[in-house]
C-alpha cells in the first residue's frame, strides 16, 4: 500500500488530502501561486512525502510510493474567463461564419447599453462548403427521401484544403468544426478532420464527438471551448508530469470532470473540465453526510459561493454558460452567486449592498492590508467571529503581518458616519457590519430557494452540508432564514473538493442524439444505440481496468410539440425500451417539476445516454483519533443585540458526542464555525460537527427605516415575484410561457404601485401597475377575498392583446379593503383575431387582434369561471374574418397557472404580514420605492446641471419619426432643485391607422427602462421610479389612442421608438435599430414566429454591438438546426451585415443578414421598421443603415416588401431580411473612419467600468440560467 493523493488546485489555495500508507490521514494547503515553486500540486506531493520520510525530496519525485493521484482543476476555467487558451480556428458551414458571435442574439444585461459580450475564442473562420438538410415528410422542396438527412451540397474539398493551409501557415495548430446537423450526419465533419490531420493539426475538435447533441450554436461553442482550452491542459499535465519520475508512467493519475466523475488524464478534455474543483465538492458531501433529508450543498468561499442539491442521485445539467460559452455536456448542476467573503461592501441610495464586485485574493479585504475595500470577511472580522491571533502572519505588501482590524475598523467608521448623515441617526460599527452579514445572507438565501422551489421541492425540508472557507460562519443564519434545522460540517469542510475526489468514481459518459417517438415500432432501434453506447463504456472503462462497470442507460425525454427534455434514468440497469419503465420516470419527473402531464401526447427520444461508472471502492479511515484537551477559552462576539461571551473551543480537542451550546466559535487551521445563540453543535462518530439550528429570537420592528431591513425587505419582496415566476413556469402548459418563459409576475401596495416585478422584461416594465390602479378604481368596493380578475384591454393598461394580465387582491383579517396585489402577465400564443398568434401586421382594429377585455372576475368566491373565460376567447370569431382563439386548451390551462402563481404571492405576502405585521410591511413597500425615487431624482439632477452648462437651460427636447412618418416629440423640463421631471409628448403624431398605436403604459415602460440604464447601477424597479416624473401623452395620440385603436405594432415596433426618442433627448447613445423585426411564417397546421436582433447604438464609451437585441426586446432566436427540422424552412444564411452599422469615433454596431429558404406553401408576415428611416448617429456620428424586406421567387422574380406585408411564398421562394445598423457615437477622422470601415466586427472589445483589481463575479448554473433565460423571452 502506497500514497494516496487527491488534490483541488482552485484559484488562490490548492487543497490537499492524503492518505498515508499506514492509513493516517492528513490534509494540507498551500498557496496555488507561489514564486518559491512553479506548480503547487507537484509541490504539495512533495512536501508530503518529505514529511513522512523524515528527508527531503527533490525534483523529479521518486512515484514508487504512490498508489494514484486524484486531481481537480481551475486551469481551464481560468483560462476561459482571462481568455488565455489556445490560439484556434472555428469551421463551420457556408453562411454561418458569424453563428457563435450572434448566439441566441440576447444581451446578457438588459439594462447595459454597451451590450458587452465575451468575445468568441477562435481566432479565424473558415466557411466550409457543404449542406446537410433533414428530411420532411410533407416537404415539397425535393422528392421524398428514405434517409434522415439529404447532402444538398457536397463537402468541398479543394477549397477546404486552401483554407486548412492558411490556417496552418498562420501559425493555427487547433481548430474545431461544427458543421450543421452533424449531431445526425457525421461524414463531412470526419472528412474535415481527416484533412486536417494530414496537414499536421494537432488538436482537431469535432462538434458531434465533443457533444453529439441538436443545437450547432451551444455544440459549436463546446467545440471551440473543446479546441481553445484542450490543448492548455495538456500543457499544464505535461508540465505537471515532467516533475515526477518517468512522467508518472505507471502512477494512476485522474482527473475530475465536471459531470462529478473521474477520468484518466488522457482523456481529460477542455469542454468537460470546466467545474472540475466544485463537482468534487458535491461528491464530498453527497457521499459524506449522514442526513435522511435530501442536503443542499453550501460552498463558501473567498470570491462566489456554490450552491448545489443532492438527494440520493446527483443532479445534472446539459447546456450551461460559462464566461459567455454556451457548454453542453453534462455537468453537475452548481450555481455560482456572486456573494463570498470577498464580495465588496457598499451603502447605495439608502440600501446596504453586497457584491457583485469581489476584492478577490488581491488586493484582498480591507483587513488583508493591501488597500483593498471593505468585504465580507471585514464585516466577520469587525464582529469578532474571525479571530485574528489564530491567523498566520501572511498579509501586508511584504507578507508578513497578521489580519490588519485597526484597518477594517477604520473603514467602517468612515461608512458608518456616511450612512448616519443618510438616515438621520446613528447607528455603531458593528450594528453596520452585521447588517451587511444580514443581507450578504439574504443574497445567498434567493438562489437556494429558487433552486429547490425551481424542481417543486420544499426548501426547509432540507439539510445544509456546508464547507468551503467562509461557510461556516455563516451556516447558521442561512439555514435558519431557509427553514432548514440541520446543518452538516464535515471534519475536512476547508478541504472537502479534495476530499470528495478521493471518494469519486470513474466515468465515461457517452450520448447520442436519436429524434424518434418513443413507440412500439421504433423500440428496436432505440434498444440498438443503447447496446451501441454501453459497448463503447465497456471498452473505455476496460481500458483503465474496470471489467464489469455499471451502465445506467438513460432517455432524454420531451412532449412533442414542447423544448422541455428530462434526463430520464431506466428502472434498472439491463433495461430495454420495453422494460425500463421510461416513460413512468419520464411522466412522474415531469409531474414533481411541472405539476402535470401531458395526457394522449407523444413523447419524443431526443438522445440516447450511457453513464458508465468504474467503481472507485476505496476504503476511507473516517474514525476519529485521539483528542488532545484544550483550555475553553471564551471570547466577545457580536450578535443581534449587542456583544455575547462566546466560547473558543479548537476542534481538535472534542470528542465523538461532545456537545457545544452557542454561542460558541470552533476553530481549526483552516476554517471558523459559527454556533449561534440557540444552536447547538455536536461532534459525531467520525469526527464531522452536526449543528441543530434553534429558532431566531422574536424581533419587532418598527415602521421607521432601518436601511439593513431595506436591503432585507427588498430581497424579500423580489423573490416573492420570482416564486410566484417559478410556479407560473412550472404549471404553465403552453411553449411561450412554460419554455420562452414570455412572463412577469409582480407585487404592488394597496394603492397599485409596483414594488417588484420579477423578471425584468423590459416592455413589462411598469406596464402592470396601469393595469391594477385601473382594476383598483374600475372595481372599487367589488373586491372580495377569492376574487381575481382578468385584463388584456389597452385602455385598461394593457400593452397588446397577447399579454393577459391575472389579478389577485390579497386581504388580512380585520381589513375590509385589499392591503397588497398580486398580478401576472403571461404571452399566450393566440387569442383569436386574423391570424393564426394573433399578431396580425396588416390589422386596423383592435377587435382583429383577439379577444379584449377590461375588466373579467376569472375566479370568483374561489371559483375558476371557465365557461365565462371561454366565451371571451371565442367571441372575435364572431367578427367577419376572424377566428376565436385557435387553442383554448392552452389559454385555459395557462390562466389557471397564472391564478396559481398569484396565489403562491398571496400566500408570501401573507407569511411576511404575520412575521412583522401589516404596517411593517407596507412601510417597508413605500421604504423601497423611496429608494428608487431618490435615485432617478439624483439622476435628473446630474443631467439638469450637465443641460445648464451646455445650453443655460434645463430643456431637453427630441424627435424621431416612424417609417409611415408618424412623429414621436419629445420635450423633458428638468427642475434642477428637487430632480423631478416632466416628459410631454405633446407634437406626437394622433393615432394612426394600422397597427403601431402603443397604448400609455408602454410609455411608462420604455421610460423606466431608459431611467434605470442612466441611473447605471442596480436600483429597485418599482412605482418610485416615476413619482419624480410627470408624463404628459395627449390623448387619442399614437402614444395613447382610442380604445378601438390597433395597437400589436405598438408593443413590438413604436415601443423602441420611443425609447429611441428619450435616448436622443438626453443624448444617452446612438440609435440602436430601433425595431423587432417582427417575422411570421405557417398555414393552417401551425406558424412560427421570430424576432430578429440588429446593431446597437454606440455611445460615449462604447462600440455598438453587433447582431444582438436592444431595448424593449430581448428575444433569443431559435436555433437554426431546430427550425429546420421543425418548421418547413431552411436557414441558408445567417450573419452579420457588414458595413450597416454608423461610422463614428465609436462606430454603431452591424445589423443581420438572414436568408429563409421555403419547403413548403406558406404565409409570410412581416412587421418591421426602420425600412425608409434610418437609426441616428449621435454628437456626429453617422446613421445606420436601414433595414431591407426583399422575397426572391424561386423564378428570379425579386420583390421589395416594405416594412409591413402578408405574403403567399412557395416552396424554393427565399425571404432575405437585411436588418438596421446602430447609428456611430463621435466625428471620426478620415484614419479612423478607414479602420472602422474594415475592421473585424465579430472582435467587439467588451467595456469594463470596473477598478482594474476588482472584477464582477460571473454567476452560473440552472438558476441563472433561468433567469438569463427569462430576461430574454
Amino acid at each position: 500500500m502506497g500514497f494516496k493523493f487527491a488534490i483541488d488546485r482552485g484559484g488562490t489555495f490548492t487543497d490537499v488530502y492524503v492518505e498515508y500508507p499506514d492509513k493516517s490521514q492528513f490534509v494540507y494547503k498551500l498557496l496555488s501561486e507561489d514564486y518559491h515553486y512553479k506548480d503547487a500540486p507537484s509541490e504539495a506531493i512533495r512536501r508530503l512525502l518529505s514529511k513522512f520520510h523524515g528527508k527531503e525530496m527533490t525534483y523529479p519525485i521518486e512515484t514508487k510510493d504512490i498508489d494514484w493521484i486524484r486531481m481537480g482543476t481551475t486551469v481551464a476555467t481560468n483560462a476561459l474567463l482571462e481568455r488565455k487558451g489556445e490560439a484556434m480556428a472555428f469551421c463551420v458551414t457556408q453562411g454561418f461564419k458569424d453563428l457563435l458571435h450572434i448566439g441566441n442574439q440576447a444581451r446578457p444585461s438588459i439594462f447595459d447599453l454597451s451590450c458587452t459580450c465575451p468575445e468568441v475564442l477562435y481566432s479565424h473562420v473558415v466557411e466550409v462548403e457543404e449542406r446537410v438538410v433533414p428530411t420532411q415528410e410533407k416537404c415539397q422542396l425535393y422528392l421524398q427521401h428514405s434517409d434522415r438527412m439529404i447532402v444538398e451540397k457536397k463537402l468541398n474539398t479543394e477549397k477546404l484544403m486552401r483554407d486548412l493551409k492558411y490556417l496552418r501557415d498562420k501559425g493555427i495548430k487547433s481548430i474545431a468544426v461544427a458543421l450543421m446537423h452533424s449531431y445526425c450526419f457525421a461524414d463531412h465533419e470526419l472528412q474535415v478532420a481527416e484533412m486536417a490531420e494530414e496537414l499536421g493539426f494537432t488538436n482537431i475538435s469535432l462538434s458531434h464527438k465533443v457533444m453529439e447533441m441538436i443545437k450547432i450554436v451551444p455544440r459549436g461553442h463546446t467545440a471551440c471551448a473543446d479546441a481553445y482550452l484542450t490543448p492548455h491542459i495538456q500543457v499544464y499535465l505535461s508540465g505537471f508530469m515532467k516533475n515526477f519520475k518517468n512522467n508518472l508512467k505507471d502512477v494512476p493519475l485522474l482527473f475530475m470532470r465536471s459531470d462529478g466523475g473521474l477520468t484518466h488524464a488522457s482523456t481529460f478534455t477542455g469542454s468537460h473540465a470546466i467545474l472540475s474543483g466544485p463537482a468534487g465538492g458535491v461528491v464530498g458531501y453527497a457521499q459524506t453526510s449522514p442526513s435522511h433529508l435530501p442536503l443542499v450543498g453550501f460552498d463558501m468561499g473567498g470570491t462566489s459561493t456554490d450552491v448545489s442539491r443532492y438527494a440520493g442521485k446527483y443532479e445534472h445539467v446539459f447546456e450551461t454558460t460559462t464566461a459567455g460559452i454556451s457548454i453542453q455536456a453534462p455537468q453537475l448542476d452548481i450555481n455560482t452567486v456572486a456573494a463570498g467573503g470577498g464580495s465588496c461592501l457598499a451603502f447605495r441610495a439608502g440600501l446596504f449592498v453586497v457584491g457583485p464586485e469581489s476584492a478577490g485574493a488581491n488586493p484582498g479585504p480591507t483587513c488583508y492590508n493591501k488597500g483593498g475595500p471593505l468585504t465580507v470577511t471585514d464585516a466577520n472580522l469587525v464582529l469578532g467571529r474571525l479571530r485574528p491571533e489564530h491567523f498566520p502572519n501572511i498579509f501586508g505588501p511584504g507578507e508578513d503581518e497578521p489580519l490588519n482590524v485597526d484597518a477594517t475598523r477604520e473603514k467602517f467608521a468612515t461608512l458608518r458616519e456616511e450612512i448616519c448623515k443618510y438616515l438621520g441617526k446613528e447607528m455603531s460599527v458593528e450594528e453596520v457590519a452585521l447588517g451587511f452579514i444580514d443581507v450578504a445572507n439574504e443574497t445567498m438565501c434567493r438562489p437556494i430557494r429558487a433552486l429547490t422551489q425551481a424542481k417543486g421541492h420544499d426548501t426547509s425540508q432540507h439539510a445544509l452540508a456546508c464547507f468551503g472557507g467562509a461557510g461556516g460562519q455563516h451556516a447558521c443564519s442561512i439555514a435558519r432564514s431557509l427553514g432548514m434545522k440541520t446543518v452538516h460540517v464535515h471534519k475536512y469542510s476547508s478541504i472537502l473538493s479534495a476530499y470528495g475526489m478521493a471518494l469519486a468514481d470513474v466515468v465515461h459518459d457517452t450520448q447520442r442524439h436519436c429524434g424518434l417517438k418513443f413507440g412500439v415500432e421504433n423500440w428496436s432501434k432505440i434498444d440498438e444505440m443503447m447496446e451501441s453506447l454501453k459497448k463503447e463504456c465497456r471498452e473505455k472503462l476496460g481500458e483503465q481496468g474496470f471489467d464489469k462497470p455499471l451502465l445506467n442507460p438513460f432517455l432524454h425525454l420531451r412532449y412533442e410539440g414542447t423544448d422541455c427534455a428530462l434526463m430520464c434514468p431506466a428502472s434498472h440497469l439491463t433495461a430495454t425500451c420495453q422494460t425500463g419503465g421510461y416513460i413512468k420516470s419520464f411522466e412522474e419527473r415531469y409531474l414533481t417539476e411541472f405539476g402535470f402531464t401531458l395526457k394522449n401526447r407523444d413523447v419524443i427520444v431526443d438522445d440516447v445516454r450511457v453513464r458508465g461508472i468504474g467503481k472507485s471502492e476505496i476504503k476511507l479511515n473516517d474514525q476519529v483519533g485521539a483528542r488532545s484537551e484544550a483550555e475553553e477559552q471564551t471570547v466577545e462576539v457580536y450578535f443581534r443585540g449587542g456583544a455575547q461571551k462566546a466560547k473558543l473551543v479548537q476542534l481538535k480537542s472534542l470528542s465523538t458526542g461532545a456537545s457545544i451550546s452557542g454561542p460558541a466559535i470552533l476553530l481549526d487551521k483552516n476554517s471558523t464555525i459559527l454556533v449561534e445563540p440557540g444552536s447547538v453543535a455536536l461532534v459525531t462518530n467520525s469526527g464531522d460537527i452536526t449543528i441543530e439550528v434553534g429558532d431566531a429570537a422574536s424581533r419587532t420592528l418598527s415602521t421607521e427605516l432601518d436601511p439593513i431591513q431595506l436591503s432585507i425587505f427588498s430581497h424579500r419582496f423580489m423573490s416573492t415575484a420570482e416564486q410566484m415566476g417559478r410556479v407560473l413556469q412550472r404549471t404553465s402548459i403552453s411553449v411561450n410561457i412554460k419554455e420562452r418563459l414570455d412572463f412577469s409576475c409582480a407585487m404592488f401596495d394597496a394603492g397599485g404601485g409596483l414594488v417588484a416585478n420579477a423578471p425584468h422584461i423590459p416592455v413589462h416594465l411598469g406596464a402592470m401597475q396601469e393595469a391594477v390602479k385601473f382594476q383598483l378604481e374600475h372595481r372599487a368596493g367589488d373586491l372580495k377575498d377569492g376574487d381575481v380578475l382578468l385584463s388584456n384591454h389597452p385602455c385598461a393598461g394593457g400593452s397588446h392583446l397577447p399579454d393577459m394580465t391575472v389579478i389577485t387582491p390579497v386581504f388580512y383579517p380585520n381589513f375590509t379593503e385589499p392591503v397588497f396585489f398580486v398580478a401576472s402577465r403571461g404571452h399566450h400564443a393566440d387569442i383569436g383575431g386574423l391570424t393564426p398568434g394573433s399578431m396580425p401586421p396588416m390589422s386596423q382594429t383592435l377587435q382583429e387582434e383577439g379577444a379584449a377585455v377590461y375588466s373579467f372576475k376569472l375566479v370568483e368566491k374561489g371559483v375558476f369561471d371557465e365557461a365565462g373565460v371561454t366565451e371571451i376567447l371565442m367571441e372575435p370569431g364572431k367578427y367577419p374574418g376572424n377566428s376565436g382563439t385557435r387553442n383554448l386548451a392552452d389559454n385555459i390551462s395557462d390562466l389557471k397557472a397564472q391564478v396559481a402563481a398569484n396565489h403562491r404571492g398571496v400566500l408570501l405576502i401573507q407569511e411576511l404580514m404575520k412575521e412583522y405585521g401589516v404596517e411593517v410591511v407596507q412601510a417597508y413597500m413605500s421604504h423601497i420605492q423611496t429608494t428608487a425615487e431618490m435615485s432617478v431624482r439624483q439622476l435628473m439632477k446630474q443631467v439638469s446641471k450637465k443641460a445648464i452648462a451646455r445650453s443655460g437651460r434645463s430643456v431637453l427636447a427630441a424627435s424621431d419619426q416612424l417609417d409611415d412618418g408618424s412623429p414621436i416629440t419629445l420635450r423633458v423640463e428638468l427642475d434642477p432643485e428637487c430632480g423631478g421631471a416632466l416628459f410631454d409628448f405633446t407634437g406626437t403624431s394622433p393615432q394612426v391607422i394600422g397597427n403601431l398605436n402603443a397604448p400609455r403604459a408602454i410609455s411608462l415602460s420604455a421610460i423606466i427602462y431608459c431611467l434605470r440604464c442612466m441611473v447605471g447601477y442596480d436600483i429597485p424597479l418599482n412605482q418610485g421610479c416615476l413619482i419624480p416624473i410627470t408624463i404628459k401623452i395627449p390623448k387619442g395620440s399614437v402614444l395613447d389612442p382610442h380604445p378601438g385603436a390597433a395597437v400589436i405594432g405598438g408593443n413590438v415596433l413604436t415601443s423602441q421608438r420611443i425609447v429611441d426618442v428619450i435616448f436622443k433627448a438626453f443624448s444617452t447613445c446612438a440609435a440602436s435599430q430601433g425595431c423587432m423585426n417582427n417575422i411570421t411564417f405557417g398555414n393552417e397546421e401551425g406558424g412560427y414566429y421570430e424576432t430578429v436582433g440588429g446593431g446597437a447604438g454606440a455611445g460615449p464609451h462604447w462600440t455598438g454591438r453587433s447582431g444582438v437585441h436592444t431595448h424593449m426586446t430581448n428575444t433569443r432566436i431559435t436555433d437554426p438546426e431546430i427550425i429546420e427540422q421543425r418548421y418547413p424552412v431552411l436557414v441558408d444564411h445567417f450573419s452579420l451585415r457588414a458595413g450597416s452599422g454608423g461610422a463614428g469615433l465609436h462606430p454603431g454596431g452591424d445589423g443581420l443578414v438572414r436568408r429563409l429558404r421555403f419547403r413548403r406553401d406558406l404565409t409570410l408576415c412581416c412587421l418591421t421598421e426602420r425600412r425608409s428611416t434610418q437609426p441616428y448617429g449621435m454628437e456626429g456620428g453617422e446613421s445606420g443603415a436601414k433595414g431591407r424586406n426583399i422575397l426572391e421567387r424561386r423564378n428570379g422574380q425579386v420583390i421589395n416588401l416594405g416594412a409591413k406585408c402578408a405574403v403567399e411564398v412557395h416552396p424554393g421562394d427565399v425571404f432575405l431580411l437585411e436588418t438596421p445598423g446602430g447609428g456611430g457615437w463621435g466625428c471620426p477622422d478620415n484614419q479612423q473612419k478607414q479602420t472602422d470601415n474594415t475592421r473585424d466586427r465579430t472582435r467587439d472589445t467588451p467595456r469594463d467600468d470596473m477598478p482594474a483589481k476588482l472584477r464582477r463575479v460571473e454567476v452560473r448554473g440552472s438558476v441563472a440560467e433561468y433567469t438569463r433565460n427569462q430576461e430574454s423571452a
